[in-house]
């Protein structure tokens, strides 16, 4: 099962359009998990129509229109695997035992806010996965989104897309 994790999307208050090879690979997902900050509604239809399965929550900066479509949290289990999704975890400082009692039974946590990539995993396994954003790069040197593949119950190939600058 192929996945796409994306977050802090910020259409269209960064850039106007979502980068091509993040919607190619949106195509080819057999599921997508977005952690927060559409910005506009626009963004979410376009994941909707373009997603075989879209998980995703809103995140501090979406207003009514997207909290009244998505949750703060969701969660979905696939191949035995229990994946949550959430916008925000707190500061990077002890972010894996905080969340780990945040989100027990709970294997893989998608999240965004920072807009800086992280992988790592909690004393308990919990797999902690934030993709950056593919469209603010912050105080990164390129923006990111992050891809994996599922396979028997396990999460393999986690892959960090380095995106170029926009022209």
């Amino acid at each position: 099962m192929r996945l796409l994790l994306t977050s802090d999307t910020h259409l269209p208050t960064r850039v106007r359009h979502l980068p091509a090879a993040l919607l190619d690979d949106l195509a080819e997902a057999d599921v997508v998990f977005h952690a927060g900050d559409w910005v506009d509604t626009a963004t979410l239809d376009l994941f909707e129509a373009r997603s075989a399965r879209l998980v995703a929550v809103y995140g501090n900066n979406d207003g009514r229109a997207l909290r009244e479509r998505l949750p703060e949290v969701a969660r979905v289990e696939l191949q035995g695997l229990r994946f949550a999704v959430v916008h925000e975890t707190g500061p990077a400082r002890g972010r894996e035992q905080r969340c780990e009692a945040r989100f027990p039974g709970t294997d893989v946590l998608v999240f965004g806010h920072s807009h800086i990539p992280w992988d790592t995993s909690a004393p308990g396994g919990l797999r902690l996965l934030n993709p950056g954003s593919p469209t603010d790069r912050r105080r990164q040197p390129v923006a990111t989104y992050l891809t994996a593949r599922l396979d028997d119950g396990r999460l393999t190939e986690v892959h960090l897309h380095r995106l170029p600058r926009p022209a």
